[in-house]
């Protein structure tokens, strides 16, 4: 199963630093075009000014999608998702992603570094690059979920 390629947003925290890079050159390597927002060198960095602007890329341009690395992608997750409009699914398993894309329509994947390894790693985020949102009964919910949820005015 393959789609069209697409442009992809990636970033990390120190922790998922070198998750980070290989997802990267996979991903590029595949046909996708990557954008590398950061971190550079494995400094101690605050994961959420990553996964903003991950997000808010993944906003701005559409058809595009998010991966996230941190250590266990808790974190990462807890924080794209507090972003109006992002779904972001930690994966631990190729299930867990496609069916994140399939009835969620997931714009975002979340990694932890330290609880997957590389070839796992690289199997998820094909699964979900690869693999299209159903619609149909799935859309009312995702609608539902945006709707629940509206940003809120500061």
């Amino acid at each position: 199963m393959t789609t069209m390629p697409k442009t992809i947003f990636i970033g990390s925290d120190h922790a998922g630093l070198e998750l980070k890079a290989m997802l990267a050159a996979h991903a590029a390597a595949a046909g996708h075009t990557v954008v590398d927002l950061g971190p550079s060198e494995a400094k101690s960095v605050d994961y959420p000014d990553f996964a903003k602007a991950v997000c808010a890329k993944v906003l701005k341009t559409p058809g595009s999608a998010g991966i996230l690395v941190c250590g266990t992608g808790i974190g990462m997750s807890m924080a794209a998702n507090r972003i109006p409009g992002i779904r972001a699914a930690l994966c631990v398993n190729e299930y867990l992603a496609r069916m994140t894309r399939l009835h969620n329509d997931a714009n975002v994947l979340c990694l932890g570094e330290r609880v997957i390894g590389q070839g796992l790693a690289a199997s998820i985020a094909d699964v979900f690059l690869d693999t299209a949102f159903e619609g149909g009964r799935h859309q009312r919910r995702v609608d539902l979920i945006e709707t629940c949820c509206p940003a809120l005015d500061a």
